[in-house]
């Protein structure tokens, strides 16, 4: 996991949201922006703020043990 990317140099990512989010401002959400060796994770609130980055196994892992929860 690399964690707390630096905002600048970043900026050209193309940002996507869950279509489960709604369209509220303020929904709780994050974004998600791939790479072809990083899954980038960022709160879609604060766009400028801290963000997460994982190994694209790693990530997969994740979101598969999340949906059988």
């Amino acid at each position: 996991m690399i964690s707390e990317l630096p905002a600048e140099g970043v900026h050209e990512l193309q940002w996507s949201k869950s279509s489960y989010s709604s369209n509220s401002s303020e929904a709780d959400c994050v974004e998600v922006a791939t790479t072809p060796g990083t899954v980038h994770i960022r709160d879609s609130k604060d766009v400028r703020g801290p963000r997460l980055g994982f190994a694209p196994t790693t990530w997969e892992a994740f979101v598969t043990y999340a949906s059988q929860n």
